[in-house]
């Protein structure tokens, strides 16, 4: 219950998905999978609009034409998107040669689940 006595219908990402993760596709890009055990869960963070490429591209950070996908793939129950390394994998200075801890942000994404 929130203050005004009503259930908070904020939830974070985290507490929704099955899956967050981050990887390489390559060595110029990193992807990320945000995979959900249910279809009524998936919908529902779909139509809350907290996942889409301008979102995505605030939260990073980024220049959208650095992303390169964002694909919503309904029969996996999965949110998909990818965007270009400012520099390839393992150039000097890259501090996740694998991309495997890029997700982190993700996981505290709020979710409006009254949408």
């Amino acid at each position: 219950m929130n203050g005004t006595g009503e259930a908070n219908s904020i939830r974070r990402l985290a507490e929704l998905a099955k899956t967050i993760r981050s990887k390489n596709a390559g060595t110029d890009k990193i992807t990320f999978d945000i995979i959900f055990r249910e279809r009524e869960t998936y919908e529902m963070v779909k139509r809350s609009g907290a996942l889409t490429p301008e979102r995505v591209c605030a939260l990073y950070g980024i220049d959208p034409a650095r992303l390169t996908d964002f694909v919503a793939f309904d029969p996996a129950f999965a949110i998909k998107f990818t965007f270009l390394r400012k520099e390839p994998s393992g150039s000097p200075g890259d501090g996740d040669i694998f991309g495997a801890q890029q997700y982190a942000p993700l996981l505290d994404v709020e979710v409006d689940i009254g949408a």
